[in-house]
């Protein structure tokens, strides 16, 4: 109510166009739907729109398996977001005081945050939220509704001492006075100089995850050998970002979740896995790689197509594409073979049509499968071909391999198998692409 007003007030200098939003989130039957009506009652004398919306909080709570004060938050992002991202709204502003800080901060506290959750709540969102109120006290609110004549209406869930909130600010703050009576200035401005830490911080992180991670269909990739030369405080500032990008959110994720982390990706050698809420770890040779479980087991899925050439097929969980072209030399004189085969960055791989027999396959590698690339002596499994060249373990299981009359005839990276070659006066050729 005070914000409301205040931002009438400051809207002509400031050339404002307000619009009210309001959320029930039914959790206080005829009395959610009284505050609605009041809502509703002062938008209108103010002359403002109005966006009204209702959710089943509680429902919500138990489909995702959250508290009511998590569901109901999660409700409240989703109803602003969804009004921003439309374009109807520049900014959403919401009446957080310096007392919200303070008790914000000393819940955080509580829980064992790190020094990015001390920042507490920030006055400006990239979401497009604001809070003006943010450097003024709940005391001050009052009385300025008090001193205009102004009726607000109380939630009486804010008396509810089931909510960690509400114990905080009925019964400890009022014990920690005792101690300090600037309690909510002290911790108020512990987030003020915890959020000026942590814009400096951002702007670290953001060069050490363009350095370090590399974000992709299959999750976060980042070399083990480029976290040993980082501070620790580099290193956890990294481990959260990265968290961040496989996961969407930091949900769940504590400091002893980004602690286990950073033991695997310290490790002077070796492989391992970990699984922290939300996303599964894992370090393979010298490659460590973040996913949510679902795409962690994707590559276990085994797959067989047959084969068109000129054609293509993709690979979803795989990220790749692989595409036939079918040459004829004499026609296309300035066509050059495709790299060499054996096990590198090249992509591009070309095969002797006529050593071929269709229909050829496309399908992922087989316990017992061997293969000799091309200008090698001996057949060796593919298992150990993989290992020998250092694929990490989650890339392994989905390897593609061509077969053709029951021989594997290319394999993904290390190309034609010894036979299949395409040698330079190889009069029409069969180019494969790993897209």
């Amino acid at each position: 109510m005070a914000l409301l007003h205040l931002l009438m007030e400051l809207a002509p200098r400031w050339a404002l166009q307000l619009t009210v939003l309001h959320l029930d989130h039914g959790l206080r039957a005829a009395e959610s739907s009284q505050d609605a009506e009041f809502v509703s009652g002062l938008a209108a004398r103010m002359d403002l729109p109005l966006i009204l919306s209702r959710v089943d909080v509680r429902q919500q709570a138990q489909d995702s398996g959250e508290n009511l004060e998590q569901a109901g938050r999660r409700a409240r992002q989703t109803f602003y977001t969804r009004h921003l991202s439309s374009g109807a709204l520049d900014r959403v502003a919401v009446g957080h005081t310096r007392s919200d800080q303070a008790e914000t901060v000393l819940f955080r506290l509580m829980r064992g945050s790190g020094a990015t959750g001390l920042a507490g709540i920030w006055p400006v969102t990239r979401e497009g939220i604001v809070r003006p109120l943010l450097g003024v006290g709940r005391g001050d609110v009052l009385a300025w509704l008090r001193s205009r004549g102004l009726a607000w209406r109380e939630d009486s869930s804010n008396r509810d001492l089931r909510f960690s909130r509400n114990r905080i600010r009925h019964q400890l703050l009022p014990e920690l006075r005792k101690w300090n009576p600037a309690i909510v200035e002290t911790l108020a401005n512990l987030a003020a100089a915890s959020q000026a830490e942590e814009q400096h911080w951002e702007q670290v992180t953001d060069r050490l995850a363009a350095e370090r991670l590399r974000v992709g269909a299959e999750g976060v990739l980042t070399q083990a050998a480029e976290w040993q030369q980082l501070s620790l405080a580099e290193a956890r500032r990294l481990a959260r970002r990265a968290v961040q990008l496989a996961k969407g959110d930091l949900l769940r994720v504590d400091f002893k979740h980004i602690e286990e982390m950073l033991k695997l990706l310290r490790l002077p050698g070796g492989s391992g896995k970990l699984s922290i809420p939300g996303i599964r770890i894992e370090r393979s040779m010298g490659w460590v790689r973040l996913a949510t479980p679902p795409e962690a087991e994707e590559g276990s899925v085994e797959y067989q197509f047959r084969l068109e050439a000129p054609g293509s097929r993709c690979i979803p969980w795989l990220g790749t594409e692989i595409r036939l072209e079918r040459l004829v030399r004499a026609e296309d004189p300035g066509s050059e073979p495709g790299g060499a085969s054996g096990y590198n960055t090249n992509r591009i791989h070309d095969l002797d049509w006529a050593a071929l027999t269709e229909p050829l396959t496309l399908r992922n590698w087989r316990a017992g499968d061997q293969f000799r690339p091309a200008g090698r002596s001996t057949f060796r499994k593919i298992k150990d071909w993989l290992q020998r060249k250092r694929v990490p373990a989650w890339d392994r299981p989905g390897w593609p391999v061509i077969v053709s009359k029951g021989h594997i005839v290319w394999m993904g990276r290390f190309g034609a198998a010894d036979g299949y070659a395409a040698a330079d006066t190889t009069p029409e050729i069969l180019r494969i692409r790993e897209i």
